[in-house]
């Protein structure tokens, strides 16, 4: 059960809490907390709300320009993040960041196809444009495994421009995905049910061919010939990871979780050790993805059911060179679906629920703030029993809320520090729809109460 909230938890965080005044210094406390630690995740609690997107662009500026860090890793597939990397460093073709942006075209576009996110990609642009040849330049990657065929294209082109025969036998492996017409559940569903449908084999098999061949195709040593093998082999990878994703989605909730956030640890790991074998020097990277992902899982009930997040494996594997940050809101607007695949909507964010954190939060009556929770104090004290919290996908069903959007947490062990905004409002989509435009529900919608 969740702990009560009282007033002696509100009259803790009040004065605990950080105001935020929109100052150039405010994070100033936050970025003490980070020190010379390598990783910083940065959470969010819905996928479509825009202080969450812009704070974390704040933030990262400061880390990219005060501490050195060089890479943006987020919750996004590598094909599409990687197409924004070449912009942002002056490669590719790509003439602005909506251009480089337009990769991102399955659903939801707007977690990345948004107007907070452009900003920060051209204040990216920019600043790579304006550092001495010296300086290393910040690149922007992707860390999740969904692009299963569109790894498989970009991992062929690369080989038909460097080993034409490689490339033969790489779609020669690939041909048993031919008959799903580019679907990955349809594939996914068909392997789970006939393992001899499984292309499981195949991608192993050309996996390892590209690891043992890394020589051959780099061994003049060259940056561009390094990076570019560096890009095929993560699609390599990425295709092995994403075939036993789909193959095992329609087993359980559970593993193919658990094997969602092993691949981004494992990306997350392979490109932190890329770009310190190219600086020489450990690369300092933030990390961009929902609260469920950033957050300790063993600090929550996801935990007690068996599931991993990117944040333990975080920790477990950096211990405190990883610092996990969450954000939290109280009420306001999101841009968000009623249902997977079907048209963003600007809904209304109900007021949290009485003994949420959130709630707590709100209460407190500091609109905007930041809470470190690293210290022991009342606050820290009150918040190690275990709370509701919210966390709002790229799906919100306002009417279900409390069964579908509510988690327990115990707050100070799942994030080092928290930022909480009382009211947000939806962040606005590169193509809003007519829909989005159309304004949100009324509240009571669609109960009528």
């Amino acid at each position: 059960m969740a702990a009560h909230i009282d007033s002696r938890l509100v009259g803790a965080v009040t004065a605990a809490a950080l105001p935020l005044h929109g100052d150039a210094s405010d994070y100033d406390p936050l970025l003490q907390l980070v020190g010379d630690a390598r990783f910083v995740l940065l959470g969010e609690a819905s996928h479509g709300s825009h202080e969450f997107y812009r704070e974390r662009a704040r933030i990262t500026r400061r880390l990219i320009a005060e501490l050195g860090f060089t890479a943006v890793a987020v919750e996004a597939d590598w094909p599409d993040a990687y197409r924004v990397n070449r912009y942002v460093r002056g490669k590719g073709d790509d003439r602005d960041g909506d251009a480089a942006l337009s990769g991102f075209k399955r659903f939801p576009t707007w977690m990345w196809r948004n107007t907070d996110v452009l900003e920060f990609v051209e204040w990216l642009h920019d600043w790579n444009r304006r550092l001495p040849s010296s300086m290393p330049q910040t690149g922007f990657y992707g860390l999740d495994l969904y692009s299963l065929f569109t790894s498989m294209a970009e991992l062929l082109r690369y080989l038909d421009q460097v080993d034409p025969p490689a490339a033969q036998q790489a779609r020669a492996r690939y041909a048993c995905f031919d008959h799903y017409g580019g679907d990955s559940q349809r594939y996914g569903y068909g392997a789970s049910l006939d393992l001899s449908a499984s292309c499981e084999d195949a991608v192993i098999a050309q996996l390892r061919e590209m690891q043992g061949r890394a020589f051959d195709y780099v061994r003049r040593e060259e940056a561009d010939a390094a990076e570019a093998w560096f890009h095929a082999q993560q699609n390599a990878r990425l295709v092995m990871h994403a075939e036993e994703y789909y193959r095992t989605m329609f087993r359980g909730r559970v593993s193919s979780w658990n094997l969602r956030d092993r691949h981004m640890a494992d990306t997350l790991e392979a490109l932190a050790q890329h770009l310190s074998h190219g600086a020489g020097k450990p690369a300092r990277i933030v990390v961009w993805e929902h609260n469920s992902h950033v957050g300790d899982a063993r600090a929550t009930d996801m935990g007690d059911q068996g599931e991993w997040t990117l944040g333990q494996l975080a920790r477990e594997a950096y211990g405190r060179q990883a610092v996990l940050v969450g954000f939290t809101t109280h009420h306001g607007t999101v841009t968000a679906a009623s249902d997977w695949d079907a048209p963003a909507e600007r809904k209304r964010v109900r007021p949290a629920l009485s003994g949420s954190i959130e709630a707590a939060f709100h209460h407190s009556g500091v609109p905007r703030f930041l809470l470190p929770l690293n210290a022991a104090n009342p606050a820290t004290q009150a918040l190690a029993g275990q709370y509701l919290e919210r966390a709002i996908g790229v799906i919100y069903r306002p009417q279900t809320e409390r069964h579908s959007h509510y988690l327990h947490a115990r707050l100070t062990r799942q994030f080092d520090a928290v930022l909480h905004f009382d009211e947000t409002r939806a962040v606005e989509p590169l193509e809003p729809s007519s829909g989005w435009h159309a304004g949100e529900a009324p509240e009571t919608y669609p109960a009528g109460i």
